[in-house]
């Protein structure tokens, strides 16, 4: 069995966590992410290739040696809280708020 492979219950807190509720505007390189569309004509997001995007994110994330090295950014209110806790539990770096040029 895949280590990686997503189980029932990391599907049931992405459903939870409402990961799968999209927009009602979809742009033609979002499309393919698409799983279908509600009647209220917002789209839902297939969480089966979100995983795969999480666990390519976590893998490319892990090889990098010095966790110093990465930074999660994140302009919206909503993921400000996502990228703080995720700095804590790996030791990144993380900006919250308006990204500034130059900062790197």
């Amino acid at each position: 069995a895949n280590p990686l492979a997503m189980t029932e219950d990391d599907l049931k807190l992405m459903l939870a966590a409402n990961v799968h509720i999209g927009t009602k505007n979809v742009d033609a390189q979002m499309q393919r992410y698409v799983w279908r569309r509600r009647q209220d004509s917002v789209y839902l997001i297939n969480l089966g290739k979100t995983w795969e995007k999480l666990m390519l994110a976590a893998r490319v994330i892990a090889a990098i040696e010095n966790p110093q090295d990465v930074m999660a950014c994140s302009v919206r209110l909503f993921g400000q809280r996502a990228i703080f806790k995720f700095a804590q539990n790996t030791g990144t770096q993380y900006m919250g708020g308006r990204f500034i040029p130059g900062t790197f």
